[in-house]
C-alpha cells in the first residue's frame, strides 16, 4: 500500500521552491567551518561587485576566496547574519554588499538589476556539525548565507510539531511554529499559524502558505529588509544584592508573527493597489498581539510607499503616531526607533507644541505625539496645504472621538476647499463660509488615512474606522482575537478561576425622625455607607489576605502579586489602613502599596491622605517599579493602573467595584500577561455577577462588528424637539453665531443672549426643564460624533451645535440636596460576606459579536421620587437580606474588637495572674464597653444587660479572646 513519507513531504516542498527560484545544492557544498556555501557567496560578489573584488585580489592574490569567506564568516559570528546582510562587510579597504533589497520605487533601475542577481538555494539533509552527523531536513540560503532551517514532520507518521520543536525550528503538516534562535531547552517556539487552527487547504497541505508565500524570494527579502530586527528591551527586575529594582537590558531578534505580517501586507495592498489615501482602517488586535511592533512596522512601511514602481513621490508626506496617554508611551517610542535602520526617521514630540508644528510643516517622516498636544496647537498649524498624512492611533477605542480628535482633523486639513461653488458663493455669508470650512475640516478627509489599533473597539470606533461588508455591517479591517491569543499562549485566560462573594447586610434607623429623601440617590448613598464601614472593610480584607497567603503568594515561583480594585479614593484609603493593620498582625514579611490621585479627606477622622504619604516610598520611586520589590505584594487602586499596566507577576485580582462592559475587560486583562512559572490567574469578585463578566468578555472574544449605521436624520428629530420648547428662535441662534465667529467678539454680548434663554428656561416646570436639558445634551453628543461622518452640509445644524454647547454650560446645575444627614441617621446592624461561586471557569463561545449602534434616545428626567427614610431602608434591606446569626451582628463585632484592643486587659491576661483575676479584669472591660452604649444605643444596652444574655456574651467573648492572641493590640 503506498505510504506518504517524510521524504515525500520534502520532495514536495523542494519542487515548489525550485520553481520559485531556489537552486538545490548538496550538503557537501556547505563548509561546516565557515557555516557558508562559499561558492555561492563568491559568485554573488563577483557578479555584482567585480571591481571591488578585483581591488581585494590585488591585496590577497590567489588567497582572496579563502580570506574573504573567512572574513565574512567571522563577521557573521560577531555581528549576526541579519546585520551582515543589511550592512555588508569590509576587508582591507574594500566594501562588499552581501545582498541587494528590492527598491521602493523605480527611481534606480540599476538597483533593481542588482536585486535580481540575489542567489537563493536550498540543501536537504544538511550535515551542519563538525562533531557529529546530525542533519537538518531543509536549509535555505541567500547568497550562500544560511537563513532558514526547517525540521519537517508528517502527521501521517504519528509525529507532531512538539517532536520537531525538540530538534529546532520546523514545520508540521497542520501547524507551523518559528524561533529566532536556539538556546537548548530555553528556546521558545512561537505559533506561526493563520488562525487558531490553519484552515483546510483544498489544494494540499494546511501549511502550504509557508513555502508558497512566506519563503518565496521576494517575500523573504521583504522580511529581512523591513521586519526582522534586533530589539533591545529594558526590564525592571528586583536584585536582592542591591536590595532594590534595577534595569536589565535584553537583546532579542524579533520575527513577525503571522498576523503581524499579514496585516502589514494587506494594508500595503489596500493602499497601493486599491484605495490610495483618504480611507480608514480598524485593526482589532487584542492584548498580547505585539501591538507596539505592529505599529512600528506599519509606520516604517508607510514612509516608503509609492503608487507605482515608477512613481517618485511618496503616498504619505508624514506618518503621525498618536497615543492617548498624556505621558508619551516610551515603549512604543523606543520600538519604532529600533525598527528604523537609518537615523533621523523617527521624531518623538517630547518638548513643545512648536516642535510638533515644525515637524509637520517640514514633512518629517515619522512623528510620535499624544493626542492632547494636537488640541493645544490646533489653531497654530493653519499653513498645511497639500500634504498627505497617515495617522496611526494607538488604542483607538479611547482616542478617536471627542474634541481632541476633531481638532486633530482640523489641524491636518487646513486649506481645503469649502464645498461652495462659484454659482452660489454670493448667497453664502462670510460667517456661513467659515462654518462650512470648519464642518469640512472636521470630517474624514481624502488626504488623510487613519489606522486605528484597538483590541476592544466600541461602536463609535467601528463606525469611524471600520469598513462596510456586503451585509452593510461595520467590521474591522484585520483581526487578531482574544481567542487566538489565549489559544497560542501569548496571554492567559483571566476567566479560568473566578470566585464570587456576596455581601448581605441590614440597616436600622437610629433617629426618631422619619424624613423624606430622594429615593434613588439615598439608596446609592446608603449602599456606599455600608461598604465604607470599618466592619465591612475589615471582613473583606481578612478574606483577601487569607486567600493571598494561602494561594497567591505561592504562585509564580513564590513571586505572585495581587491588585485590589476599589470603587473610590476613600475606599482605597480605608483599605490601605486596614491592610497595613492586618498584615502587621499576621507578621507578614511584605506590605502593600496604594494608588489614587490628589488628596483624600476622610470626614470620619478629619485626616487628609495622599498616595505618596501612605506609601512612604523614596523620592522619585514609581509605584510600578516598587511593586516588583518583594517587600510589596499587593497594590490597592482607585481608577489608576486599571488600564495600560503591564506587570507579568500580577496573578490575582480582588474586585470590590462595579465593572461594566469595556471597563471590565480592560481591568481584568491586567492579569493576562505571561511570565515564567505563571500558569493561571485568580479573581475574587465581591460585586459583579459572573454572567455580566462573561458577557463583557464575549463582546471582544473574536471579531466585533457594528450592524447598524448611525442615521444623521436623528439630528433633525432632536432639533425639532428643542424648537418645541420655544426658548429661542432662529434669529437668536443667528445673532449668537454672528458674534461668536467674530475675532474680536465681546463675550458680554454672548452672555446677554444666553441669559435671556436661561431666564425663559427657569420659568418652565421642573420636568420640562430637565427634559430640555437632556434633549440638548443628546443633540450635542450626537452631532459632535456624527459630524465626522456626514457627507452633506447643513449650516443650521452646526450653528445649533455651537449655540447649544454654550447654552448647556450656562444652564444652572441640578440642585441635589446634601445627604450627609442620611448617613448619620442609620446604623449598620448586621453584615455578612458569603462565598457564592468557587473557582468558576467562565467559558466563552468561539463566535463573533455585535455592538449596539449609536443611539439618540433621550433619558427621561423627572422630578426625583421621594420617600420616607424608613421605607428606603426597608427596600435596601429586602434586597440584601439573609438569615443573620449572632456572629453577623456588627455591634457584637465592635465589642469583640474593643476587647482585643484593650492594652490593660492584654497585660493582665498574658501576665502572671490567677484565672480568677483574669476573668475579673475581663468582666470589668466588657462592662465598661457596654456602658458606652447607654447614650448612643440604649436599645442594645438594654438587651445586652439582661443577665442570661450578658453572661452568655461574656463567655463567648472570653473564649474567642483566648483563642486569638495574634489579633490583640
Amino acid at each position: 500500500m503506498p505510504r506518504y513519507t517524510e521524504t515525500d513531504f520534502e520532495d514536495h516542498i523542494e519542487g515548489y521552491l525550485n520553481q520559485s527560484g531556489y537552486r538545490s545544492l548538496q550538503s557537501t557544498d556547505y563548509d561546516k567551518s565557515l557555516c557558508l556555501i562559499p561558492n555561492e557567496t563568491l559568485k554573488f560578489i563577483q557578479d555584482t561587485q567585480p571591481e571591488e573584488y578585483q581591488k581585494l585580489e590585488r591585496q590577497h592574490g590567489e588567497d582572496t576566496p579563502q580570506k574573504l569567506t573567512l572574513r565574512i564568516s567571522n563577521q557573521i559570528k560577531s555581528r549576526g547574519v541579519l546585520d551582515v546582510l543589511r550592512k555588508g562587510v569590509k576587508d582591507r579597504g574594500c566594501s562588499f554588499d552581501l545582498t541587494y533589497f528590492q527598491p521602493s520605487s523605480g527611481m534606480n533601475p540599476t538597483h533593481k538589476k542588482l536585486y535580481n542577481q540575489n542567489r537563493f538555494s536550498l540543501i536537504r539533509q544538511l550535515h551542519y556539525s563538525q562533531r557529529n552527523e546530525k542533519s537538518l531536513d531543509m536549509t535555505l540560503f541567500l547568497n550562500g548565507l544560511p537563513l532558514v532551517t526547517m525540521e519537517l514532520k508528517n502527521s501521517l507518521t504519528g509525529q507532531t510539531v512538539t517532536d520537531a520543536e525538540k530538534q529546532y525550528a520546523q514545520t508540521e503538516i497542520r501547524e507551523s511554529r518559528c524561533s529566532n534562535s536556539s538556546d537548548g531547552g530555553k528556546t521558545r517556539f512561537f505559533p506561526f499559524n493563520k488562525d487558531i487552527e490553519n484552515p483546510v487547504n483544498p489544494d494540499g497541505h494546511k501549511t502550504a502558505y509557508l513555502w508558497e508565500d512566506i519563503l518565496q524570494p521576494d517575500n523573504l527579502m521583504e522580511l529581512i529588509n523591513n521586519f526582522i530586527h534586533e530589539q533591545e528591551t529594558t526590564e525592571k527586575v528586583y536584585d536582592p544584592r542591591i536590595g532594590g529594582v534595577k534595569d536589565v537590558k535584553h537583546r532579542v531578534l524579533v520575527f513577525p508573527r503571522y498576523h503581524q505580517l499579514d496585516v502589514i501586507r494587506k494594508l500595503k495592498a489596500a493602499i497601493v493597489e486599491a484605495k490610495g489615501v483618504g480611507h480608514n482602517y480598524l485593526i482589532q488586535h487584542t492584548t498580547g498581539s505585539g501591538k507596539s511592533n505592529s505599529i512600528a512596522w506599519l509606520a516604517h512601511l508607510l514612509t516608503h510607499l509609492y503608487r507605482s514602481p515608477t512613481d517618485t513621490n511618496r503616498i504619505f508626506a508624514s506618518i503621525i503616531v498618536v497615543t492617548d496617554r498624556r505621558v508619551l508611551d516610551k515603549q512604543l517610542q523606543e520600538t519604532i526607533k529600533q525598527v528604523a535602520q537609518v537615523d533621523g526617521v523617527v521624531h518623538p514630540v517630547d518638548e513643545t507644541s512648536a516642535q510638533l508644528r515644525g515637524y509637520l510643516e517640514s514633512g518629517k517622516d515619522i512623528i510620535i505625539s499624544t493626542i492632547q498636544k494636537f488640541s493645544v496647537i490646533a489653531e497654530e498649524i493653519g499653513k498645511l496645504k497639500s500634504k498627505t498624512f497617515a495617522v496611526i492611533i494607538d488604542e483607538a477605542h479611547s482616542s478617536q472621538s471627542g474634541e481632541s480628535a476633531r481638532n486633530l482633523r482640523i489641524s491636518l486639513s487646513q486649506g481645503i476647499e469649502l464645498g461652495v461653488t462659484e454659482d452660489d458663493a454670493d448667497e453664502v455669508s462670510d460667517i456661513d463660509a467659515r462654518i462650512i470650512e470648519e464642518m469640512e475640516q472636521r470630517r474624514m478627509q481624502d488626504h488623510i488615512s487613519y489606522f486605528g489599533f484597538s483590541g476592544t473597539p466600541k461602536n463609535k470606533t467601528l463606525e469611524l474606522f471600520g469598513r462596510k461588508d456586503a451585509e452593510g455591517k461595520f467590521i474591522p479591517f484585520h483581526v487578531y482575537s482574544m481567542h487566538q491569543s489565549i489559544s497560542e499562549g501569548f496571554t492567559l485566560d483571566v476567566l479560568q478561576n473566578y470566585t464570587t462573594f456576596k455581601r448581605y447586610f441590614e440597616l436600622v434607623k437610629s433617629v426618631p425622625e422619619d424624613n423624606e429623601y430622594e429615593k434613588a440617590r439615598t439608596l446609592r448613598t446608603l449602599t456606599n455607607y455600608v461598604d465604607l464601614q470599618h466592619h465591612s472593610i475589615e471582613i473583606k480584607t481578612r478574606i483577601m489576605l487569607e486567600h493571598f497567603t494561602a494561594r497567591t503568594a505561592k504562585t509564580i515561583e513564590g513571586k505572585g502579586r495581587a491588585m485590589l480594585v476599589t470603587p473610590s479614593r476613600l475606599h482605597c484609603v480605608r483599605y490601605k489602613l486596614e491592610f497595613d493593620k492586618q498584615m502587621k498582625e499576621m507578621g507578614l514579611s511584605y506590605g502593600c502599596l496604594v494608588a489614587f490621585s490628589d488628596t483624600v479627606h476622610d470626614t470620619d477622622n478629619g485626616q487628609d491622605y495622599t498616595e505618596n504619604g501612605m506609601n512612604a516610598l523614596p523620592p522619585s520611586t514609581s509605584i510600578a517599579d516598587s511593586f516588583k520589590d518583594p517587600q510589596y505584594r499587593i497594590l490597592i487602586v482607585a481608577s489608576k493602573f486599571q488600564t495600560g499596566f503591564d506587570e507579568p507577576m500580577l496573578q490575582t485580582m480582588y474586585v470590590d467595584k462595579r465593572l461594566d462592559g469595556l471597563q471590565c475587560v480592560q481591568t481584568l486583562s491586567r492579569l493576562n500577561r505571561v511570565a515564567t512559572g505563571k500558569t493561571d490567574t485568580l479573581v475574587l469578585d465581591f460585586v459583579n455577577e459572573p454572567e455580566q463578566v462573561q458577557e463583557a468578555f464575549q463582546q471582544y472574544y473574536q471579531t466585533t462588528t457594528l450592524a447598524q449605521e448611525t442615521d444623521p436624520n436623528r439630528l433633525y428629530d432632536l432639533q425639532s424637539q428643542l424648537d418645541g420648547f420655544d426658548l429661542y428662535d432662529e434669529e437668536t441662534i443667528e445673532e449668537f453665531c454672528s458674534i461668536f465667529y467674530e475675532s474680536s467678539r465681546p463675550d458680554e454680548l454672548l452672555q446677554g443672549i444666553l441669559d435671556g434663554v436661561v431666564e425663559r428656561w427657569s420659568a418652565l416646570e421642573t420636568d420640562d426643564k430637565e427634559e430640555f436639558r437632556s434633549t440638548l445634551q443628546s443633540y450635542i453628543r450626537l452631532y459632535g460624533y456624527i459630524s465626522q461622518l456626514i457627507t452633506f452640509t447643513d449650516v443650521a445644524l452646526e450653528k445649533l451645535y455651537v449655540f447649544g454647547r454654550s447654552l448647556n454650560k450656562k444652564l444652572p446645575k441640578r440642585d441635589h440636596p446634601d445627604l450627609q444627614d442620611v448617613q448619620e441617621s442609620v446604623d449598620l446592624d448586621s453584615f455578612r460576606v458569603q462565598k457564592m461561586h468557587d473557582s468558576l471557569q467562565l467559558s466563552l463561545e468561539a463566535e463573533d459579536s455585535e455592538v449596539e449602534g449609536i443611539g439618540s434616545d433621550i433619558a427621561t428626567v423627572r422630578e426625583p421620587e421621594q420617600d420616607f427614610l424608613s421605607n428606603i431602608i426597608n427596600v435596601l434591606n429586602n434586597a440584601h437580606q439573609t438569615d443573620f446569626t449572632t456572629e453577623d451582628k456588627v455591634d457584637i463585632a465592635t465589642i469583640h474588637q474593643k476587647v482585643h484592643e484593650n492594652e490593660e486587659l492584654r497585660q493582665v491576661i498574658e501576665g502572671d495572674n490567677t484565672e480568677t483575676n483574669k476573668w475579673y479584669k475581663f468582666e470589668q472591660v466588657v462592662e465598661d464597653i457596654l456602658l458606652g452604649f447607654v447614650n448612643s444605643k440604649l436599645e442594645l444596652f438594654t438587651k445586652l444587660s439582661q443577665p442570661e444574655v450578658k453572661a452568655d456574651l461574656k463567655r463567648q467573648l472570653y473564649q474567642a479572646y483566648l483563642e486569638q492572641p495574634s489579633s490583640r493590640a
